[in-house]
């Protein structure tokens, strides 16, 4: 599930696109200035997409977008303004945003574009935890940036964990997601490869950050 930072001042025009993407399967943060903007691009989850007004209250919607890219330069930014002009269309682009899109405009138009541009950067069925990304397609994990070497097993295990953050899971239940009902041994393997995951997210059993233990019950993944 992407993330999506949708910046609109505009409350109807803002509801009705968040609504929109929430139920294509998009994840959104929308926010109305540039400041709030900016906020939420420093914070967690970060964005894998942000879908930029131009018009905005406090700042220039390029300031924003200038900003953006000092701080994420592979960040995918979509500008949308009510310029209809071929030269705003052209400094918008000039400063670094990825894609343009005139208002009015087609939801279902606005919906491919992002998909399009979370393909071209990699970001379709990703799943994102703070320093933690995964991508699902292609069973890889990133931690802050930095590819993890996780076993066949222990991956099945971080995306049986990841598929409900906040659930917990008995051992029973991991077990027989992940080693499958024919599994012969003990349920007590399931603690063995929690060690082995969380030593490997720098996950300290005493302070998670992303697997915790649910005394008596069996583990639960700490997200969104």
């Amino acid at each position: 599930m992407a993330h999506i930072l949708l910046v609109e001042d505009d409350p109807q025009v803002g509801d009705l696109v968040k609504r929109f993407l929430e139920k294509e399967g998009l994840q959104v943060a929308w926010v109305r200035t540039g400041r709030e903007a900016m906020d939420r691009a420093h914070g967690t989850p970060r964005p894998d997409l942000v879908v930029l007004d131009r018009g905005l209250p406090d700042l220039e919607g390029l300031e924003v977008l200038k900003a953006l890219r000092d701080l994420d330069p592979l960040l995918p930014v979509l500008l949308l303004t009510g310029r209809a002009d071929e030269e705003s269309r052209v400094e918008g682009l000039l400063e670094g945003a990825d894609d343009y899109l005139g208002k009015p405009f087609s939801l279902k138009e606005l919906l491919a574009r992002i998909k399009a541009l979370l393909r071209r950067a990699g970001k379709e069925g990703r799943r994102r935890f703070g320093p933690l990304e995964l991508d699902l397609e292609g069973r890889k994990a990133y931690l802050e940036g930095e590819p993890l070497r996780l076993s066949a097993t222990e991956m099945n295990l971080l995306l049986a964990l990841v598929q409900a953050p906040g659930r917990v899971y008995t051992r029973e239940e991991l077990l027989e997601r992940v080693w499958g009902p024919d599994f012969e041994g003990s349920e007590r393997v399931v603690d063995a490869y929690i060690r082995l995951l969380r030593k490997k997210l720098k996950d300290d059993p005493e302070a998670p950050r992303f697997i915790e233990t649910v005394v008596g019950l069996g583990y639960r993944f700490l997200g969104e």
